[in-house]
């Protein structure tokens, strides 16, 4: 023994690490994680507690630690509150301890253990209620200062985080004896089985085992096992693997850490991974966690579970100090002092609170005693152990290995409201029979605690699953293995009027579960939230159940009759990049292009993310020096000759069948079925409480075939409604839908000289023209040479216009060619801005208008609601409320001081107090128009309609915005629609 650092385990001594550790260096081993590395160079010291800011050391050696969180990496790649216990070391590693100020050894905030009596269970529900004007300026800003754990880093995260699926016949979480046999099983029975580890190695507690396994030592024998694994094609391992959450339909959430082992992540490859597992059946091995024991100033330092330092010794090579005493209830932590003694450590006395158990050698028993209490500030010096006959001894020693018995680790088994049930043999709660569907428990997580058991067990309940799935399974010879002794007689905590920790990441004592009981809070429920115990990241995985036997002796019941809280996902935090994979910042939704983006590139267009898509705003030309002017050109060349805008973007669903029409009319204010063939119509659609929430087109093509147009941001609600109605609605109707926005590419072509314009693309043997191809008309039709395509006579922007749609990959090559036949008509491509100007001007409504508040008698367009059938969400559309006549009506707005309306506005009377009480309806849309050469907007004004020509103000008083708007007609620009019908 060097210092800390013992010899064997599974660590490379010939490979040393640097890493750094509050600004100073240090050096670790391969193999090591940060608290074994740490603990390897005397540093017991690495955190503070939350409320108290106590001095804290780390606790366990896995991801249940509660006390050791810390702060990995600098810069953009910091991430708060990791576990030292799992963060496995390399090269360069940084970390930093949290929740201090301004150092770890000398926190300021220490002071608060100095008012630990006024800090108890509930005193924020109490001391900041009084006085009330304190709140807003001392308490809240003082909370928001001292809350939270760790600090968020301010710059984006440069590493990559990615989502994946998988499937299996069989999937295993855990890879301890339990593990690996039910693994091994599963896998030579030919089931397709995924085997999730957390660690980084194979093997589970067998890792920090001495014992022998079929000859050879624990982890020896897991290599082996997990190389046989590995052979198998059917088999996939995957280490650093935390299943965190068990859902519904077999599906578990898994998150694979590919690269926190490494300083940064190799170039493209992810940080991590998070899986969507669906399994047939799932087996639980996820083991057992160590519970501690309460007794006076149990937090120190150097105070640990006693498998966690047999773990450090026997797997990490570590001591914990070099003199540990061991407090146990169980014949466990007997194994604990034999191990530090084989390895070199001073073990100056075991203390166990029964009057028998195992013999030991070489140190002395303390039977039938406690420890009362401990010194120390920033580690562990010393206990006082009271002896079973009243008198104390103090006992020298720098750590101190406590072991409370065994919980099964039930995290997987709750997450869908599974209650577990107490058995007294082993004083823990296990898995009752209320478990997600698909999934078996096996081996310490269902309280098998002997090594032939358990891996019998394993044995055991892969068959099971097996059975399950029709898959006969293969004769298992389990290998030889060493007898345990597991018997324990419970013991909680030693009486004392000092503080004992119950749960070390929440600050919460004895004193604390005591007072809740004082106070009424009684059930568990309550306990768990009057005074924190199992919160946070611990999840009360190392406290709950103490907590629970505090409360029950208060109570003067039993542990079952009080209770137990149960666990949700996730099992151990998972990193919203995780969460979030790979669809973040460009990538968070997906990016579309139209069929015309490159020529659109080529013209020097500005773009804009709409919906999903990228849409030409303008198209800006040499000499104009802002985007007005831009727009107000497009808009006049496109009114005075002919402009071209690429309207791909709105939803197009085919709808066909025999009942399409009657289909349509059930979902559309007005009727589809007597649509003539070769014909358009304009249509709305409703939800179910009479607001309209879509307007588009259907166009008939044959008695059975219509195509039906949705606006750009409603296209997939839209279809997604329509499937809805087919398949539940109206499922017996001869009807069927497809989605092809993305099939047919199209233009709008706008203008007087429109028709010009296509009758040199159309093919001769097609007639457009007015009398022969009227407004509103629809047909299948040729273009270019015979490329198929389709032609509609609709206009958004008032004046004579068509939509032609070509199949897609046509799109680009269509707008140019259009672009050369129509140079000497003066064509011009106007963008989104453009075609939002003319529809304003002409009245017409997009999604600022229908913003899911309003029906069509609110917008004036009541009469198109057919009385003579039935449509999703006519009824409610007929409530009294939803038809009041000085209710909200679509008008038009003019501005009166050549100023510009602002979009979002509210309506006051032109005189008088500007408030909610006297808002007299909102401004939707604005702009300038060109062609009136005025500021004008859209906007609902309740009675609108009947108040024409009066004067109001249209305010934000947020801006501090005024302007002075006359109440007009909606159509602006041709009211008569003349130009649109020539």
């Amino acid at each position: 023994m060097s210092g800390y650092r013992l010899s064997g385990g599974l660590v490379d001594h010939g490979t040393a690490l640097g890493f750094k550790f509050d600004g100073t260096s240090y050096n670790g081993l391969q193999g090591d994680t940060l608290a074994s590395a740490l603990l390897a160079n005397g540093v017991q010291l690495m955190g503070r507690s939350f409320k108290y800011h106590r001095p804290r050391g780390v606790v366990t050696s896995g991801s249940e630690e509660p006390n050791a969180l810390v702060e990995l990496r600098e810069g953009a790649r910091q991430e708060p509150n990791t576990r030292a216990t799992t963060i496995e070391l390399y090269d360069g590693l940084v970390a930093n301890s949290q929740n201090r100020f301004p150092s770890l050894k000398r926190d300021f905030l220490a002071i608060n253990d100095l008012f630990s009596d006024f800090l108890s269970a509930g005193f924020y529900y109490k001391t900041f209620m009084w006085p009330k004007a304190f709140w807003e300026k001392l308490y809240e800003p003082a909370i928001r200062r001292a809350a939270g754990l760790g600090s968020v880093p301010q710059e984006n995260d440069p590493d990559a985080y990615d989502k994946g699926f998988l499937h299996c016949d069989v999937l295993v979480i855990g890879s301890g004896p339990a593990g690996l046999m039910a693994a091994l099983t599963a896998g030579r029975a030919g089931a397709r089985v995924i085997l999730a580890e957390e660690d980084n190695m194979l093997g589970g507690r067998l890792l920090a085992e001495t014992m022998s396994i079929a000859d050879q030592s624990g982890s020896d024998w897991a290599a082996a096992t997990q190389a046989e694994l590995a052979s198998l094609p059917n088999v996939r391992i995957m280490p650093r693997t935390t299943v965190f959450g068990a859902y519904d339909h077999g599906i578990y959430g898994a998150l694979e850490r590919n690269a926190d082992h490494l300083i940064t992540p190799g170039a493209g490859k992810p940080r991590q991974t998070m899986w969507r597992i669906y399994s047939k059946r799932a087996i639980v091995a996820a083991g057992a966690i160590e519970r501690h024991i309460g007794f006076a100033n149990n937090d120190r330092p150097g105070i640990m579970m006693a498998n966690a330092v047999r773990a450090y010794a026997n797997r990490w090579a570590t001591a914990t100090a070099k003199s540990v005493l061991v407090f146990t209830n169980n014949d466990d932590g007997y194994k604990t002092a034999r191990d530090l003694m084989a390895k070199g450590v001073n073990v100056p006395a075991v203390v166990d609170t029964r009057d028998e158990g195992p013999e030991i050698e070489c140190t002395e028993v303390h039977r039938g005693a406690v420890i009362l209490d401990t010194k120390g500030r920033h580690g562990v010096t010393e206990a006082i152990v009271q002896t079973a006959k009243g008198y104390t001894t103090n006992i020298l020693c720098g750590s101190i290995a406590v072991s409370g018995g065994y919980s099964p680790n039930l995290g997987m088994t709750c997450h869908q409201r599974g209650r577990p049930e107490w058995r007294e043999d082993i004083a823990a709660f296990v898995p009752a029979g209320d478990l997600p569907p698909g999934q078996i428990v096996a081996g310490a997580a269902r309280g098998v605690y002997d090594m032939g058991n358990v891996m019998a067990d394993g044995v055991s309940q892969a068959k099971q699953a097996l059975n399950d799935l029709g898959i006969t399974s293969k004769v298992m010879t389990l290998p030889e293995v060493e007898g345990e002794a597991t018997g324990i007689s419970a013991y909680w905590y030693v009486p004392s009027k000092k503080r004992a920790w119950v749960d070390f990441q929440n600050d919460v004592t004895v004193k604390d579960v005591k007072l809740a009981h004082q106070e009424g809070y009684v059930s568990v429920e309550h306990l768990k939230r009057y005074t924190t115990l199992g919160m946070a990241t611990d999840q009360g995985k190392t406290a709950n159940v103490l907590g629970l036997a505090v409360m029950a002796e208060k109570t003067g019941k039993t542990i079952p009759e009080t209770g137990t809280t149960i666990y949700r996902p996730p099992y151990v935090p998972v990193a919203m990049g995780a969460l979030a994979g790979r669809s973040t910042l460009e990538n968070f939704r997906p990016k579309r292009l139209t069929p015309s983006h490159k020529w659109a590139e080529e013209q020097g267009a500005v773009f804009q993310e709409v919906g999903l898509w990228m849409r030409a705003m303008w198209f800006p030309q040499k000499g104009e020096t802002s985007w007005r002017e831009s727009v107000d050109r497009e808009v006049i060349a496109t009114r005075t000759n002919v402009g071209i805008c690429d309207v791909t973007t709105l939803g197009k669903i085919d709808v066909q069948g025999k009942d399409a029409g009657e289909f349509l009319s059930k979902l559309y204010v007005n009727g589809f079925a007597k649509l003539p063939i070769g014909k358009v119509r304009y249509g709305l659609m409703m939800r179910e409480d009479g607001m309209l929430y879509d307007d588009g087109t259907a166009a008939r093509f044959a008695e059975d075939h219509y195509v039906v147009t949705t606006t750009t941001a409603n296209a997939v609600l839209v279809y997604r409604n329509m499937d809805f109605a087919r398949q539940c609605l109206f499922p017996d109707m001869d009807v069927q839908i497809i989605s092809t926005t993305d099939a047919w590419a199209q233009f709008a072509v706008a203008g007087p000289k429109s028709r010009e314009l296509l009758t040199r693309i159309v093919d001769k043997d097609h007639d457009i023209s007015n009398e022969a191809f009227p407004f509103m008309g629809c047909a299948e039709i040729t273009v270019c040479g015979g490329l198929k395509a389709r032609l509609f006579r609709i206009s958004f922007s008032g004046e004579l216009a068509y939509e032609i749609a070509v199949p897609t990959r046509y799109g680009d090559a269509l707008v140019r060619r259009m672009m050369e036949v129509g140079a000497d008509l003066g064509v011009t491509p106007y963008g989104l801005e453009a075609l939002n100007v003319m529809r304003i001007e002409k009245g017409h409504v997009t999604g600022a208008e229908i913003d899911g508040r309003m029906t069509a008698l609110n917008m004036g367009l009541d009469r198109m609601v057919s009385r003579k059938k039935d449509c999703i969400g006519f009824h409610n559309s007929q409530r009294e409320a939803q038809l009041d006549p000085n209710g909200p009506r679509l008008v038009g707005l003019r501005s009166l001081n050549g100023q510009g309306i602002h979009a979002g506005s509210h309506l006051m009377n032109a005189t008088g107090e500007v408030s909610a009480w006297v808002d007299q309806g909102h401004v939707t849309s604005v702009c300038y128009s060109p062609m009136l050469k005025e500021y004008i907007g859209l906007g609902y004004v309740n009675g609108g309609d009947q108040r024409m020509g009066e004067k109001l103000r249209a305010v934000n008083p947020i801006k501090n915005y005024e302007t002075p708007v006359e109440i007009v007609s909606a159509h602006f620009f041709d009211p008569e629609g003349g130009r649109l019908r020539d």
